[in-house]
Protein backbone atom coordinates (compact mmCIF):
# COMPACT_ATOMS: atom_id res chain seq x y z
CA UNK A 1 0.00 0.00 0.00
CA UNK A 2 1.40 3.14 -1.23
CA UNK A 3 0.48 6.25 1.77
CA UNK A 4 1.09 9.73 0.65
CA UNK A 5 1.40 11.69 3.58
CA UNK A 6 2.09 15.05 4.35
CA UNK A 7 -0.27 18.40 5.43
CA UNK A 8 -0.83 21.73 6.59
CA UNK A 9 -1.06 23.00 9.81
CA UNK A 10 -1.73 25.74 11.66
CA UNK A 11 -3.78 27.21 14.77
CA UNK A 12 -5.01 30.46 14.17
CA UNK A 13 -5.76 33.71 16.58
CA UNK A 14 -7.83 35.87 15.08
CA UNK A 15 -7.20 38.27 17.31
CA UNK A 16 -3.70 38.23 17.00
CA UNK A 17 -3.64 39.12 13.63
CA UNK A 18 -3.93 43.17 14.51
CA UNK A 19 -1.13 43.31 16.79
CA UNK A 20 1.47 40.62 14.97
CA UNK A 21 0.47 40.75 11.11
CA UNK A 22 -0.80 37.87 9.24
CA UNK A 23 1.00 34.36 9.01
CA UNK A 24 3.36 34.38 5.92
CA UNK A 25 5.17 31.87 3.74
CA UNK A 26 8.17 32.33 5.39
CA UNK A 27 6.49 31.46 9.00
CA UNK A 28 5.84 28.39 7.90
CA UNK A 29 8.36 24.96 8.75
CA UNK A 30 8.40 23.68 5.15
CA UNK A 31 9.61 19.63 4.99
CA UNK A 32 9.45 18.63 0.83
CA UNK A 33 9.96 15.08 0.06
CA UNK A 34 12.33 12.72 1.78
CA UNK A 35 12.79 15.37 4.41
CA UNK A 36 9.61 14.54 6.45
CA UNK A 37 11.66 11.06 7.18
CA UNK A 38 13.40 13.53 9.98
CA UNK A 39 10.66 13.30 11.89
CA UNK A 40 10.72 9.67 12.76
CA UNK A 41 10.86 8.76 16.43
CA UNK A 42 8.66 12.37 17.38
CA UNK A 43 5.31 12.21 19.05
CA UNK A 44 3.83 14.04 16.35
CA UNK A 45 0.70 12.94 14.10
CA UNK A 46 3.15 12.26 11.36
CA UNK A 47 5.81 10.75 14.03
CA UNK A 48 2.72 8.42 13.75
CA UNK A 49 2.05 8.00 10.43
CA UNK A 50 6.05 6.90 9.91
CA UNK A 51 5.66 4.46 12.61
CA UNK A 52 2.85 2.61 11.98
CA UNK A 53 4.10 2.55 8.15
CA UNK A 54 7.65 1.27 9.01
CA UNK A 55 6.04 -1.61 11.23
CA UNK A 56 3.93 -2.70 8.20
CA UNK A 57 4.82 -3.43 4.39
CA UNK A 58 3.03 -0.01 3.81
CA UNK A 59 5.20 2.55 1.38
CA UNK A 60 5.60 5.99 2.69
CA UNK A 61 5.02 8.39 -0.22
CA UNK A 62 6.38 11.83 1.60
CA UNK A 63 5.00 14.89 -0.58
CA UNK A 64 4.67 18.37 1.99
CA UNK A 65 4.59 18.75 5.55
CA UNK A 66 4.12 22.73 6.13
CA UNK A 67 3.16 24.09 9.76
CA UNK A 68 3.39 27.35 11.83
CA UNK A 69 3.40 28.18 15.20
CA UNK A 70 -0.02 29.56 16.55
CA UNK A 71 -0.33 33.43 15.06
CA UNK A 72 -2.72 35.30 13.21
CA UNK A 73 -4.72 35.30 9.88
CA UNK A 74 -2.85 33.22 7.08
CA UNK A 75 -2.11 35.19 3.98
CA UNK A 76 -4.04 34.11 1.08
CA UNK A 77 -1.40 33.99 -1.22
CA UNK A 78 1.08 32.15 1.29
CA UNK A 79 -1.86 29.41 1.86
CA UNK A 80 -2.39 29.14 -2.00
CA UNK A 81 0.83 28.71 -2.86
CA UNK A 82 1.17 25.83 -0.05
CA UNK A 83 -1.88 24.08 -1.24
CA UNK A 84 -0.67 24.48 -4.77
CA UNK A 85 2.81 22.51 -4.12
CA UNK A 86 0.95 20.50 -2.12
CA UNK A 87 -1.29 18.99 -5.38
CA UNK A 88 1.12 19.18 -7.68
CA UNK A 89 3.53 16.72 -5.44
CA UNK A 90 0.90 14.61 -4.81
CA UNK A 91 -0.17 14.72 -8.41
CA UNK A 92 3.67 13.59 -9.59
CA UNK A 93 3.25 10.24 -7.44
CA UNK A 94 -0.05 9.34 -8.06
CA UNK A 95 -1.37 6.93 -8.11
CA UNK A 96 -1.62 6.11 -4.52
CA UNK A 97 -3.98 4.21 -2.12
CA UNK A 98 -4.60 6.67 0.98
CA UNK A 99 -3.70 10.09 1.84
CA UNK A 100 -2.49 10.64 5.68
CA UNK A 101 -2.92 14.20 6.03
CA UNK A 102 -1.90 16.44 9.56
CA UNK A 103 -3.95 19.25 10.30
CA UNK A 104 -4.99 21.39 12.98
CA UNK A 105 -8.57 21.80 13.00
CA UNK A 106 -8.64 25.58 13.45
CA UNK A 107 -6.43 26.95 10.38
CA UNK A 108 -8.25 30.44 8.78
CA UNK A 109 -6.99 31.64 5.64
CA UNK A 110 -8.04 35.10 4.45
CA UNK A 111 -10.89 34.81 2.69
CA UNK A 112 -11.17 31.07 4.11
CA UNK A 113 -12.86 30.31 7.05
CA UNK A 114 -12.34 26.61 6.83
CA UNK A 115 -8.68 25.51 5.75
CA UNK A 116 -9.02 22.17 6.56
CA UNK A 117 -12.07 21.58 4.66
CA UNK A 118 -10.95 23.95 1.74
CA UNK A 119 -7.53 21.75 1.90
CA UNK A 120 -9.39 18.23 1.87
CA UNK A 121 -11.44 19.20 -0.76
CA UNK A 122 -8.47 20.10 -3.27
CA UNK A 123 -7.22 16.61 -2.02
CA UNK A 124 -10.36 14.75 -3.22
CA UNK A 125 -10.43 15.82 -6.51
CA UNK A 126 -6.43 15.25 -6.75
CA UNK A 127 -6.95 11.43 -5.99
CA UNK A 128 -10.87 10.61 -6.65
CA UNK A 129 -13.42 9.86 -4.88
CA UNK A 130 -12.01 6.33 -4.03
CA UNK A 131 -8.81 7.01 -2.22
CA UNK A 132 -9.40 6.65 1.51
CA UNK A 133 -8.07 10.15 3.00
CA UNK A 134 -7.65 9.77 6.61
CA UNK A 135 -6.69 12.95 9.32
CA UNK A 136 -6.05 13.39 12.78
CA UNK A 137 -7.03 16.73 14.43
CA UNK A 138 -5.92 18.94 17.43
CA UNK A 139 -8.43 18.93 20.60
CA UNK A 140 -8.65 22.53 19.70
CA UNK A 141 -10.20 22.35 16.03
CA UNK A 142 -13.62 24.09 15.10
CA UNK A 143 -14.79 21.60 13.33
CA UNK A 144 -17.36 21.60 10.84
CA UNK A 145 -19.42 19.31 8.61
CA UNK A 146 -17.50 20.01 5.39
CA UNK A 147 -14.57 18.64 6.77
CA UNK A 148 -16.33 15.28 7.73
CA UNK A 149 -17.75 15.39 4.23
CA UNK A 150 -14.70 15.60 2.19
CA UNK A 151 -12.25 13.28 4.85
CA UNK A 152 -13.28 9.45 4.98
CA UNK A 153 -11.97 9.20 8.42
CA UNK A 154 -10.93 12.33 11.05
CA UNK A 155 -9.60 11.02 14.71
CA UNK A 156 -9.07 13.96 17.74
CA UNK A 157 -6.39 14.20 19.94
CA UNK A 158 -7.83 13.23 23.38
CA UNK A 159 -5.18 14.59 25.70
CA UNK A 160 -4.56 18.02 26.72
CA UNK A 161 -1.53 18.49 27.20
CA UNK A 162 -1.30 16.21 23.75
CA UNK A 163 0.48 13.54 24.70
CA UNK A 164 -1.43 11.25 22.02
CA UNK A 165 -0.59 13.03 18.65
CA UNK A 166 1.56 10.05 17.83
CA UNK A 167 -1.11 7.83 18.73
CA UNK A 168 -3.36 9.22 16.40
CA UNK A 169 -0.95 9.01 13.67
CA UNK A 170 -0.70 5.65 14.22
CA UNK A 171 -4.18 5.05 14.66
CA UNK A 172 -5.06 6.45 11.41
CA UNK A 173 -2.89 4.12 9.15
CA UNK A 174 -4.32 1.28 11.28
CA UNK A 175 -7.70 1.85 9.99
CA UNK A 176 -6.53 1.96 6.03
CA UNK A 177 -6.68 -1.73 5.30
CA UNK A 178 -10.01 -2.08 6.25
CA UNK A 179 -11.11 0.96 4.61
CA UNK A 180 -9.49 0.13 0.83
CA UNK A 181 -10.90 -3.77 1.82
CA UNK A 182 -14.29 -1.92 1.80
CA UNK A 183 -15.31 -3.93 5.56
CA UNK A 184 -14.95 -0.87 7.34
CA UNK A 185 -17.42 1.98 6.13
CA UNK A 186 -17.21 5.36 8.16
CA UNK A 187 -20.23 7.56 9.11
CA UNK A 188 -19.09 10.28 10.78
CA UNK A 189 -21.91 12.70 12.76
CA UNK A 190 -20.67 16.20 14.25
CA UNK A 191 -22.59 17.58 16.74
CA UNK A 192 -21.58 21.11 17.53
CA UNK A 193 -21.92 22.64 21.08
CA UNK A 194 -22.47 26.69 21.09
CA UNK A 195 -19.25 26.49 23.65
CA UNK A 196 -16.63 28.93 24.08
CA UNK A 197 -14.50 27.10 26.54
CA UNK A 198 -11.38 27.98 28.52
CA UNK A 199 -8.16 25.86 28.07
CA UNK A 200 -9.08 23.08 30.10
CA UNK A 201 -6.53 19.93 30.77
CA UNK A 202 -7.27 16.65 30.49
CA UNK A 203 -5.27 16.14 33.25
CA UNK A 204 -8.55 16.45 36.15
CA UNK A 205 -11.73 18.03 36.19
CA UNK A 206 -14.53 17.92 33.37
CA UNK A 207 -12.94 17.57 30.96
CA UNK A 208 -11.21 14.79 31.77
CA UNK A 209 -14.20 13.41 32.85
CA UNK A 210 -15.71 13.87 28.97
CA UNK A 211 -12.65 12.37 27.71
CA UNK A 212 -13.30 9.27 29.90
CA UNK A 213 -16.78 9.30 28.46
CA UNK A 214 -15.68 9.29 24.41
CA UNK A 215 -13.06 6.44 25.18
CA UNK A 216 -15.84 4.54 26.94
CA UNK A 217 -18.06 4.99 24.00
CA UNK A 218 -15.01 3.93 21.68
CA UNK A 219 -15.63 0.33 23.19
CA UNK A 220 -19.45 0.25 22.32
CA UNK A 221 -20.18 -2.44 19.22
CA UNK A 222 -19.96 -0.38 16.36
CA UNK A 223 -17.93 2.64 17.31
CA UNK A 224 -15.09 3.40 15.60
CA UNK A 225 -14.01 6.87 17.11
CA UNK A 226 -15.57 9.17 19.86
CA UNK A 227 -13.83 12.43 19.94
CA UNK A 228 -14.77 15.90 22.10
CA UNK A 229 -13.14 18.80 20.25
CA UNK A 230 -12.89 21.90 22.92
CA UNK A 231 -12.78 24.25 19.99
CA UNK A 232 -10.47 27.29 19.72
CA UNK A 233 -12.25 30.08 21.18
CA UNK A 234 -9.43 32.60 19.94
CA UNK A 235 -11.01 32.53 16.10
CA UNK A 236 -13.72 34.52 15.33
CA UNK A 237 -15.39 32.40 12.45
CA UNK A 238 -18.48 30.75 11.36
CA UNK A 239 -18.20 27.48 13.22
CA UNK A 240 -16.04 28.62 16.33
CA UNK A 241 -17.53 26.22 19.13
CA UNK A 242 -16.93 22.94 20.88
CA UNK A 243 -17.85 19.79 18.92
CA UNK A 244 -18.53 15.76 19.82
CA UNK A 245 -17.48 13.88 16.67
CA UNK A 246 -18.11 10.14 16.37
CA UNK A 247 -17.44 7.78 14.13
CA UNK A 248 -19.57 4.58 13.51
CA UNK A 249 -19.55 1.47 10.96
CA UNK A 250 -21.95 2.50 8.63
CA UNK A 251 -24.28 3.52 11.32
CA UNK A 252 -25.06 7.45 11.02
CA UNK A 253 -27.92 6.52 13.89
CA UNK A 254 -25.42 5.15 16.34
CA UNK A 255 -23.50 7.93 15.70
CA UNK A 256 -25.55 10.43 15.91
CA UNK A 257 -26.82 8.94 18.87
CA UNK A 258 -23.66 8.88 20.95
CA UNK A 259 -22.35 12.22 19.67
CA UNK A 260 -25.67 13.49 21.39
CA UNK A 261 -25.20 11.67 24.29
CA UNK A 262 -21.73 12.76 25.43
CA UNK A 263 -22.83 16.82 23.86
CA UNK A 264 -25.23 16.48 26.41
CA UNK A 265 -23.25 15.79 29.25
CA UNK A 266 -20.62 18.70 28.49
CA UNK A 267 -23.15 20.55 28.70
CA UNK A 268 -24.58 19.73 31.21
CA UNK A 269 -21.77 20.71 33.08
CA UNK A 270 -20.53 23.74 30.97
CA UNK A 271 -20.33 25.72 34.33
CA UNK A 272 -17.60 23.40 35.49
CA UNK A 273 -15.26 24.47 32.60
CA UNK A 274 -15.24 28.33 33.96
CA UNK A 275 -12.55 28.76 36.07
CA UNK A 276 -11.14 31.79 38.33
CA UNK A 277 -8.76 34.21 36.95
CA UNK A 278 -5.86 35.25 39.60
CA UNK A 279 -3.56 37.72 38.54
CA UNK A 280 0.00 37.16 38.95
CA UNK A 281 0.24 39.56 42.49
CA UNK A 282 -1.92 36.76 44.05
CA UNK A 283 -0.46 33.51 42.20
CA UNK A 284 3.14 34.88 43.76
CA UNK A 285 1.20 35.05 47.24
CA UNK A 286 -0.23 31.60 46.92
CA UNK A 287 3.23 30.10 45.78
CA UNK A 288 5.10 31.53 48.40
CA UNK A 289 2.02 29.58 50.85
CA UNK A 290 2.69 26.23 49.32
CA UNK A 291 6.79 26.96 49.49
CA UNK A 292 6.41 27.27 53.20
CA UNK A 293 4.05 24.17 53.72
CA UNK A 294 5.57 21.66 50.90
CA UNK A 295 8.78 23.25 49.43
CA UNK A 296 9.39 23.82 45.65
CA UNK A 297 9.51 24.07 42.69
CA UNK A 298 6.04 25.56 42.27
CA UNK A 299 4.92 26.38 38.82
CA UNK A 300 3.35 29.31 37.57
CA UNK A 301 2.11 29.50 34.37
CA UNK A 302 1.24 32.47 32.34
CA UNK A 303 -2.05 31.48 30.43
CA UNK A 304 -2.75 35.16 28.90
CA UNK A 305 0.43 35.16 27.05
CA UNK A 306 0.71 31.54 25.38
CA UNK A 307 2.51 31.54 22.47
CA UNK A 308 1.26 28.21 21.89
CA UNK A 309 -2.56 29.71 21.39
CA UNK A 310 -0.91 33.02 19.08
CA UNK A 311 0.25 35.49 21.72
CA UNK A 312 3.70 37.51 21.11
CA UNK A 313 5.31 35.52 23.71
CA UNK A 314 6.96 38.67 24.54
CA UNK A 315 4.31 39.57 27.91
CA UNK A 316 5.75 40.85 31.45
CA UNK A 317 2.46 41.42 33.41
CA UNK A 318 3.77 37.71 35.88
CA UNK A 319 7.43 38.49 34.90
CA UNK A 320 7.09 42.09 36.39
CA UNK A 321 5.47 40.15 39.22
CA UNK A 322 7.91 38.30 40.12
CA UNK A 323 10.47 40.70 39.66
CA UNK A 324 8.95 43.20 42.11
CA UNK A 325 8.79 39.98 44.87
CA UNK A 326 12.28 38.88 44.26
CA UNK A 327 11.88 35.55 45.67
CA UNK A 328 14.90 33.63 46.12
CA UNK A 329 15.67 31.16 43.77
CA UNK A 330 13.21 32.02 41.63
CA UNK A 331 13.61 31.92 37.51
CA UNK A 332 11.22 32.73 34.39
CA UNK A 333 11.98 30.89 31.15
CA UNK A 334 11.19 32.63 28.83
CA UNK A 335 10.94 35.89 27.29
CA UNK A 336 10.58 36.56 23.28
CA UNK A 337 12.74 39.21 23.09
CA UNK A 338 15.61 38.93 20.14
CA UNK A 339 16.82 42.57 20.97
CA UNK A 340 17.59 41.57 24.83
CA UNK A 341 18.90 38.91 23.64
CA UNK A 342 21.28 40.12 20.98
CA UNK A 343 22.71 42.89 23.29
CA UNK A 344 23.08 40.29 26.35
CA UNK A 345 25.19 38.29 23.32
CA UNK A 346 27.17 42.14 22.71
CA UNK A 347 28.05 42.72 25.82
CA UNK A 348 29.25 38.86 26.79
CA UNK A 349 29.50 36.58 29.52
CA UNK A 350 29.73 38.40 32.67
CA UNK A 351 28.93 41.79 31.58
CA UNK A 352 25.85 44.07 33.52
CA UNK A 353 23.52 45.59 31.13
CA UNK A 354 20.90 47.95 31.32
CA UNK A 355 17.78 46.30 29.63
CA UNK A 356 13.93 46.68 28.37
CA UNK A 357 12.59 43.17 28.49
CA UNK A 358 9.63 42.36 26.39
CA UNK A 359 6.53 44.68 25.91
CA UNK A 360 6.70 45.01 22.24
CA UNK A 361 4.01 43.98 20.31
CA UNK A 362 1.41 47.07 22.74
CA UNK A 363 0.62 47.34 25.79
CA UNK A 364 -2.06 44.37 26.48
CA UNK A 365 0.76 42.05 27.55
CA UNK A 366 2.50 44.49 29.67
CA UNK A 367 4.75 47.32 29.64
CA UNK A 368 8.66 46.36 28.80
CA UNK A 369 10.13 45.69 32.19
CA UNK A 370 13.63 48.48 32.94
CA UNK A 371 16.21 46.08 34.89
CA UNK A 372 19.81 45.87 35.17
CA UNK A 373 20.67 42.56 34.58
CA UNK A 374 23.97 40.47 34.90
CA UNK A 375 24.45 38.35 31.66
CA UNK A 376 24.91 34.85 33.29
CA UNK A 377 24.64 32.50 30.34
CA UNK A 378 24.55 32.69 26.42
CA UNK A 379 23.52 29.81 24.07
CA UNK A 380 22.11 29.41 20.51
CA UNK A 381 18.98 28.00 21.43
CA UNK A 382 19.04 24.69 20.44
CA UNK A 383 17.55 21.46 22.41
CA UNK A 384 15.27 18.58 22.12
CA UNK A 385 12.13 18.07 23.64
CA UNK A 386 11.70 15.26 26.60
CA UNK A 387 8.48 15.71 27.31
CA UNK A 388 5.91 13.10 27.04
CA UNK A 389 3.74 15.23 23.87
CA UNK A 390 7.25 16.32 21.87
CA UNK A 391 9.94 13.59 22.84
CA UNK A 392 12.77 13.60 19.72
CA UNK A 393 11.53 16.96 18.81
CA UNK A 394 14.11 19.36 17.89
CA UNK A 395 13.67 22.95 18.65
CA UNK A 396 16.00 26.21 17.71
CA UNK A 397 14.80 29.07 19.70
CA UNK A 398 17.84 31.01 18.28
CA UNK A 399 19.93 33.47 20.49
CA UNK A 400 19.21 32.97 23.67
CA UNK A 401 20.59 34.39 27.56
CA UNK A 402 19.69 33.84 31.18
CA UNK A 403 19.95 37.32 32.52
CA UNK A 404 20.04 37.59 36.63
CA UNK A 405 17.91 40.33 38.08
CA UNK A 406 18.29 40.62 41.75
CA UNK A 407 17.31 37.03 42.92
CA UNK A 408 15.42 35.86 39.63
CA UNK A 409 17.09 34.24 36.93
CA UNK A 410 15.21 35.78 33.62
CA UNK A 411 15.59 33.37 29.94
CA UNK A 412 14.88 35.57 26.71
CA UNK A 413 15.27 33.93 23.37
CA UNK A 414 15.21 34.85 19.84
CA UNK A 415 12.36 33.02 18.74
CA UNK A 416 8.72 32.69 20.11
CA UNK A 417 7.41 29.73 21.14
CA UNK A 418 5.79 28.18 24.45
CA UNK A 419 7.26 26.40 27.20
CA UNK A 420 7.29 22.31 26.50
CA UNK A 421 9.40 21.23 29.21
CA UNK A 422 12.53 21.93 31.51
CA UNK A 423 15.01 21.56 28.35
CA UNK A 424 15.39 25.74 28.12
CA UNK A 425 15.93 25.71 31.54
CA UNK A 426 18.73 23.37 31.42
CA UNK A 427 20.32 24.73 28.30
CA UNK A 428 21.21 27.99 30.21
CA UNK A 429 22.45 25.87 33.39
CA UNK A 430 19.29 26.04 35.41
CA UNK A 431 17.88 22.67 36.92
CA UNK A 432 14.32 23.82 38.14
CA UNK A 433 14.40 20.92 40.91
CA UNK A 434 16.56 22.93 42.78
CA UNK A 435 14.75 26.02 42.25
CA UNK A 436 11.42 27.81 44.03
CA UNK A 437 9.32 29.49 41.59
CA UNK A 438 9.61 28.46 38.42
CA UNK A 439 7.81 30.79 35.86
CA UNK A 440 6.70 29.91 32.20
CA UNK A 441 4.65 30.89 29.42
CA UNK A 442 2.21 27.72 28.73
CA UNK A 443 -1.90 26.67 29.45
CA UNK A 444 -1.68 23.36 29.85
CA UNK A 445 0.93 21.48 27.46
CA UNK A 446 3.86 22.43 29.86
CA UNK A 447 2.01 19.75 32.65
CA UNK A 448 3.46 16.75 30.50
CA UNK A 449 7.11 18.55 31.24
CA UNK A 450 6.78 19.41 34.50
CA UNK A 451 3.72 17.67 36.37
CA UNK A 452 6.42 15.41 38.12
CA UNK A 453 9.12 18.09 38.91
CA UNK A 454 6.44 20.54 40.49
CA UNK A 455 5.12 20.20 44.17
CA UNK A 456 2.21 22.46 42.90
CA UNK A 457 0.96 24.77 39.72
CA UNK A 458 -0.62 27.63 39.86
CA UNK A 459 -1.81 29.39 36.83
CA UNK A 460 -1.73 33.39 36.54
CA UNK A 461 -4.21 35.27 34.09
CA UNK A 462 -4.23 38.61 32.86
CA UNK A 463 -5.38 40.78 29.95
CA UNK A 464 -3.79 38.80 27.23
CA UNK A 465 -5.37 37.55 23.90
CA UNK A 466 -5.51 33.65 25.61
CA UNK A 467 -6.60 34.57 28.85
CA UNK A 468 -9.18 31.90 30.36
CA UNK A 469 -11.61 35.11 30.59
CA UNK A 470 -13.14 34.20 26.79
CA UNK A 471 -16.07 36.92 27.64
CA UNK A 472 -13.66 39.39 26.83
CA UNK A 473 -13.40 38.09 23.06
CA UNK A 474 -16.80 39.18 20.68
CA UNK A 475 -17.39 36.85 18.06
CA UNK A 476 -19.47 39.04 15.42
CA UNK A 477 -18.12 35.66 12.73
CA UNK A 478 -20.32 33.28 14.53
CA UNK A 479 -23.19 31.87 12.82
CA UNK A 480 -25.01 31.22 16.32
CA UNK A 481 -25.10 32.78 19.88
CA UNK A 482 -22.43 31.33 22.05
CA UNK A 483 -22.28 30.96 25.97
CA UNK A 484 -20.82 32.38 28.38
CA UNK A 485 -21.33 35.11 25.79
CA UNK A 486 -25.14 34.62 26.29
CA UNK A 487 -25.30 33.27 29.94
CA UNK A 488 -28.98 32.27 29.11
CA UNK A 489 -27.91 30.19 26.03
CA UNK A 490 -30.23 26.93 25.78
CA UNK A 491 -29.23 24.47 23.16
CA UNK A 492 -30.95 21.37 21.79
CA UNK A 493 -29.32 18.15 20.32
CA UNK A 494 -29.88 17.95 16.74
CA UNK A 495 -32.17 15.79 14.54
CA UNK A 496 -31.48 12.18 14.67
CA UNK A 497 -30.98 11.35 10.40
CA UNK A 498 -33.54 10.01 8.77
CA UNK A 499 -33.65 5.74 8.83
CA UNK A 500 -34.61 4.08 5.70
Amino acid sequence: MRIAIGGIEHETNTYATDSMGTTRLDDFQQLRGDEIFRVRGTRTFVGGFLSAIDDSEHEAVPILWAMAGPSGIIEAPTYRSLKTEYIERLSAVLPVDAVAVSMHGAGVVEGIEDLEADFAAAIRVAVGPDVPIVVPLDLHGNITAEMSQRIDVMLGVQEYPHTDMFDRGVEAIALLPELLAGTLHPTTHVERLPLLLPTSTTDAGPAADVRDLCLAAEKRPGVIDASFFHGFPYTDIGATGASVVVITDNNPALAHQVATEIAGAVWARRNDFTVESLPPEVTIELANQSLAADGGPVIINDTADNPGGGTPGDGTHLLAAMIDADVEGSCFGFVFDPVTAEAAHTAGVGATIDVRIGGRHGPLHGEPVEATAHVKTLTDGRLVYTSPMLAGVRANLGKSARLTIGNIDVIVTSRRSQTFDAQIFLLHGIDVTNRSIVGLKSSQHFRAGFRDLATKIITADSPGLTTLDVTVFDHPAADAPLWPLDPNLTWEPSTAPATS
